[in-house]
């Protein structure tokens, strides 16, 4: 396992590819992206058992995962790219014409880590579910991985695929749901209340985690206990509370970031709040 100030070293120099990348063609999600930070670090660090080089769609005799909230797009780019899945140099191609590397994730330019077109929010689950149930059929006993927001559960089809996953005890998948109580017009308790989120997972019969998505000591600790509690019947849950905007101060705690970049001088403080020792793309 890494130390753990590696870990936090690669989160935040993942936050100044974030900013970096969005502020460029002034267009992007950062405020969602950068609250997730430390769950896709510890995942792509730590977690998940998966090829960069070679790559291929399929995914056999490794873990998969999908974004289901594609327009946290540079995050993941970030991770990707940080990782070996595609050169470092092409984060500077974010959202401009001919890119691989589209505001939300797609398929056609056969981008290395991205499985699924994503950002139709509401889907992710449904596509998670199949694909673990294809790993069962292929007798392949790795696991399958899929983040959402929590915005996105206000969507029917999240809970028809919640309910095929206990009914079919796809017990191979961890789901996540960033729960950073903000969406696109505004706090998600004021669009839509989601009531006891809980205990909705759990009636629908998943195995349930929660843990605080900013602390990486916490992320690491529960996604590790979350692979420990595959196998055994249920499809697992990890409830993850983040902070929206998380390491930028005046972007944290609001919707008014949640797709709106930084000027100049917004992301020069942002950047003097993240100094990271791994160098910029």
């Amino acid at each position: 396992m890494k130390e753990l100030a590696e870990l936090r070293d690669f989160a935040t120099q993942v936050r100044r590819d974030i900013l970096r990348m969005v502020h460029a063609v002034q267009s992007g999600h950062p405020g969602g992206s950068l609250g997730c930070t430390e769950f896709m670090t510890v995942l792509y660090q730590e977690i998940l058992q998966y090829s960069a080089k070679p790559w291929d769609m399929n995914g056999t005799n490794q873990d998969l995962f999908f974004l289901s909230n594609g327009h946290i797009s540079p995050l993941w780019y970030s991770v990707l790219a940080r990782t070996g899945h595609f050169p470092l140099e092409e984060l500077g191609t974010f959202r401009k014409l001919d890119s691989r590397l589209q505001g939300h994730p797609a398929t056609h330019d056969g981008l290395p880590g991205v499985r699924v077109a994503s950002g139709s929010l509401g889907q992710g689950l449904s596509v998670a579910v199949g694909a673990a149930l294809a790993k069962k059929l292929n007798n392949d006993e790795h696991l399958v991985f899929v983040l959402m927001g929590d915005g996105e559960i206000q969507e029917g089809q999240v809970w028809e695929a919640a309910m095929l996953a206990a009914a079919k005890r796809v017990d191979n998948l961890i789901a996540t749901i960033d729960l950073n109580g903000q969406q696109i017009d505004g706090a998600t308790k004021d669009v839509l209340p989601m009531g006891d989120v809980k205990a909705k997972w759990e009636a629908f019969g998943w195995d349930v985690i929660e843990m605080n998505g900013n602390d990486i000591e916490h992320v690491r600790a529960n996604l590790l206990k979350a692979k420990t509690m595959t196998g055994l019947g249920k499809p697992v849950m990890i409830l993850m509370e983040t902070i929206m905007g998380h390491g930028v101060d005046f972007m944290m705690h609001t919707h008014k970031w949640h797709g709106v970049a930084p000027n100049n001088d917004q992301l020069t403080a942002a950047l003097e709040q993240n100094a990271s020792t791994l160098g910029d793309y």
